[in-house]
């Protein structure tokens, strides 16, 4: 399925590349995090979703250096939470910094798509700023397993927006792309996004109800619940 959704203009479909991500080598994305208060705006949205629990059991896919986690547990004097990626050099620099050593955390090396927990373990599995690493056929595998081991499955992940809008984007961001490796990567995740009728679509695949806020201008936003909940 193209990243621009089943429906996507020819256009759309031309804006997407295999090439990968460098992952944040140099920590930019943690920084930018901090900088921005993206990790308080994140948190606060997850913990919003869970506002009736007294104490939430959150898990933390794709956690990246743990930004997230580490204001979820500044933010709420009694959730816990389990800190996962899939790279064991994340994991280990996790488990190494003061995240690592909090009561109320937990650090794991976890795959996204095959989440070692049994049904309803969590009340909410947060995604941020991941989502667009993943092929089509994982995506709809972190609906399916976020949504079974969590009653609430929270994604937080780059826009898409118009192809001609994003065709202008990319252009103001490519003379900067051969020395910054931040732009670089913002163009090759901006190509890895997806849009709102593609994120419906891999939910669907998924079995799984949707609710999609945000875009453009700002991260999108999905709350997503299996659909017999």
């Amino acid at each position: 399925m193209p990243r621009g959704g089943p429906n996507a203009s020819c256009l759309d479909r031309l804006l997407e590349t295999d090439r990968q991500e460098y992952l944040d080598r140099d920590g930019a994305l943690d920084w930018a995090g901090r900088f921005f208060k993206s990790h308080q705006r994140f948190a606060a949205i997850a913990l919003d979703l869970v506002a009736d629990v007294p104490d939430p059991r959150i898990l933390e896919l794709g956690a990246g250096q743990g930004g997230v986690s580490l204001q979820l547990l500044t933010d709420h004097p009694s959730a816990h939470v389990t800190v996962t990626d899939l790279h064991p050099e994340s994991v280990d620099r996790i488990a190494a910094s003061d995240l690592g050593s909090h009561p109320r955390a937990e650090v794991r090396q976890m795959d996204a798509t095959e989440i070692d927990a049994t049904d309803g373990s969590y009340d909410l599995a947060v995604f941020a700023l991941s989502f667009h690493h993943l092929p089509p056929s994982q995506a709809a595998r972190v609906f399916a397993e976020g949504t079974r081991v969590a009653k609430t499955l929270l994604i937080i992940d780059l826009p898409r927006p118009p192809a001609p809008l994003h065709v202008l984007r990319l252009a103001t961001m490519l003379p900067l792309a051969a020395v910054l490796p931040f732009v670089h990567d913002g163009i090759i995740s901006s190509l890895h996004s997806y849009s709102p009728s593609a994120l419906r679509a891999l939910a669907a695949q998924a079995d799984v109800s949707v609710e999609l806020s945000g875009g453009l201008l700002s991260p999108q936003i999905v709350v997503a619940r299996a659909a017999s909940s």
